[in-house]
C-alpha cells in the first residue's frame, strides 16, 4: 500500500478556486478514456479543451465543490449536485451548448452525445450526483481520493441520502465499491465502457 501524503488539508471551494479547480480538472483527467474520444488530440489539447468545458459547467451548475490542497496548492477536487440539481436549466444548457461549441463542431457533437447517454441513466429517485472527481495525477494511489470519499460517504450518510456517480475508469469501479457505491448499469459513451454506480441510504 502507498504512503499516505503528508500535509493534507481540506476545504470547501468557492469561485475564488475557480482556475484551480478547472486546471486540475483539466490536468487530471486528460487520460480518461471517455475524454480521449470527445476531444481527441494530445494530452495538452485534452487538459486545455475540458478546463474550458468544466469553466462553463461549474459557474451555470449548482455544484458544491470539496478540495485537498497540499501546501498551497490544489491536489484533489470531488464536486457533486444536489438532489434535482443533475441537469441544467434551460439557460445554463444553452451556456454549455455555447461552451461546447467553441471546442469545434465535432468535438461539440461527441460532447451532446456524451451528455445524452450519461444522462439517459440518470436516476428518477432523489439523489447526490458526484463528479467530477479528479486528483493531481502523479500523486494517485495517495490516499487523497480515499481522503474525499471518505467524507463525501460520510455526508450522505448524515443526511440518508442516495449516492450516484458515472466512471470511464474500470480501476476507479472497485475504488467508488469501496466506499459503499455498486454497480447498477452500465453502457458504451462513444465506443467506450461507462459503469453506473448507486450507494444505498444510510
Amino acid at each position: 500500500m502507498a504512503a499516505r501524503e503528508p500535509n493534507l488539508h481540506v476545504e470547501t471551494l468557492d469561485s475564488t478556486s475557480l482556475d484551480d479547480i478547472t486546471e486540475l480538472l483539466g490536468r487530471g483527467m486528460a487520460d480518461n478514456p471517455v475524454h480521449l474520444a470527445v476531444y481527441g488530440g494530445d494530452e495538452a489539447h485534452r487538459a486545455q479543451s475540458h478546463r474550458r468545458l468544466t469553466r462553463a459547467l461549474l459557474t451555470v451548475k449548482p455544484l458544491t465543490i470539496e478540495g485537498v490542497r497540499q501546501g498551497g496548492s490544489l491536489v484533489g477536487v470531488a464536486a457533486w449536485a444536489p438532489p434535482g440539481g443533475c441537469g441544467p436549466t434551460a439557460s445554463a444548457r444553452m451556456r454549455l451548448v455555447g461552451a461546447a461549441a467553441s471546442l469545434g463542431p465535432r468535438t461539440a457533437l461527441r460532447l451532446l452525445a456524451w451528455d445524452r447517454e450519461w444522462g439517459r441513466h440518470d436516476p428518477e429517485e432523489p439523489h447526490i450526483h458526484l463528479g467530477p472527481v479528479s486528483v493531481e495525477r502523479r500523486l494517485r494511489g495517495r490516499g487523497i481520493g480515499s481522503l474525499l470519499l471518505l467524507r463525501h460517504a460520510a455526508r450522505l450518510d448524515a443526511v440518508g441520502a442516495v449516492g450516484y456517480l458515472e466512471t470511464d475508469r474500470r480501476e476507479a469501479v472497485g475504488f467508488y465499491q469501496r466506499f459503499g457505491y455498486a454497480v447498477v448499469g452500465d453502457s458504451e459513451v462513444l465506443g467506450v465502457p461507462t459503469w453506473y454506480m448507486r450507494r444505498p441510504p444510510a
